[in-house]
């Protein structure tokens, strides 16, 4: 039987970088799809170009040490299975280009940052927003979700946290990098800020977390891990945001999610299991509030679905939109 991991597209999309001001954070923001070239904010452009305001909006939220280019691929693939769609993917605050969230890094810090970032999207469209979120990023939209269910129509979340990074099947793993973390804390900033940009260790953990076979997907993804692993504005951002990272999870915001919620689960993921992630779908506040849901088991691929299947990753999320009639509403 063929193996439902993929290879490498030859040429992908890579959309155009805007800026703008959200929660006091100056944050960079990629746009695809129809009028990418134009400021998303506002959006009187679109009307000036005759662009229409009605077409799907999804926003991308990357995950941890990662920038807006991890979810690339699966940008590139939305715009096959829907030509139509404006899709935002910004750099998390801390990481990319995006400057650091001011004060103390809390998971409600993320949450309202999101928050103003996708009200803008909003502001100037007939249609809803589709919120997805990978890794890290699924502990930070399922906390939005929870908290703010009548800015979004609907939440997708990829390689969803399931359970604490200190208690699951990884806890061995995980002590070792909060150890890592810790030191990069402690040691003096011209040692601590190589450590925590390590090569060595992006590179470890980079072959720890593929399963392909594929060599050139392989290189692909390692060299991916190596340009934007690093790529953090500060100390303080990355070793707050891992913080966060260890000590919050999707699941513990899955009975507050009361929008349509889709789970794209891996079923070799290393920082969570189907059993976690089929308890964490249970929860869902949305099966309550007779929302659709549904989770999608992706076999063989583990927690780098956004590098290994991404063009299945697209077609679930598109197959999730058309359950919901989200497509067919935002055409009119």
């Amino acid at each position: 039987m063929a193996s439902i991991l993929e290879a490498v597209p030859q040429r992908v999309n890579p959309g155009h970088a805007h800026e703008g001001s959200f929660a006091a954070v100056q944050t960079a923001y990629w746009h695809y799809g129809a009028g990418e070239s134009l400021p998303v904010f506002p959006e009187k452009c679109f009307e000036s170009q005759g662009l229409s305001s009605d077409s799907p909006a999804i926003v991308l939220v990357h995950g941890f040490r990662g920038d807006h280019h991890g979810l690339e691929l699966i940008a590139h693939y939305l715009l096959q299975e829907i030509p139509g769609a404006h899709i935002m993917i910004p750099d998390v605050p801390g990481f990319g280009a995006s400057d650091t969230l001011p004060g103390n890094v809390t998971i409600d810090a993320y949450t309202s940052w999101l928050h103003e970032f996708i009200a803008q999207v909003s502001k100037y469209r007939n249609s809803q927003v589709l919120v997805v979120g990978h890794s890290f990023g699924s502990i930070v939209c399922s906390a939005y979700a929870a908290r703010f269910s009548t800015s979004l129509a609907a939440l997708s979340l990829i390689n969803p946290i399931s359970e604490p990074a200190l208690k699951g099947k990884q806890r061995v793993g995980s002590l070792l990098a909060s150890g890592y973390y810790a030191l990069g804390a402690a040691l003096p900033e011209e040692l601590g800020y190589p450590l925590l940009r390590s090569q060595a260790v992006t590179r470890l953990t980079s072959e720890f977390m593929m399963r392909t076979k594929d060599r050139e997907l392989r290189r692909f993804i390692n060299g991916q891990h190596a340009s934007y692993f690093g790529s953090f504005s500060s100390r303080r951002a990355v070793l707050q945001a891992y913080k966060v990272s260890i000590e919050r999870t999707a699941a513990e915001f899955a009975p507050e999610v009361s929008v349509p919620t889709q789970m794209l689960v891996a079923a070799k993921d290393d920082l969570g299991t189907v059993g976690t992630a089929s308890a964490m779908y249970a929860a869902l506040g949305s099966h309550s509030a007779g929302h659709v849901t549904r989770m999608d088991i992706i076999p063989e691929v583990g927690h780098l679905i956004h590098y290994e299947t991404p063009r299945y990753a697209a077609y679930l999320l598109r197959s999730f939109m058309d359950q919901l009639s989200f497509v067919q509403k935002s055409r009119g």
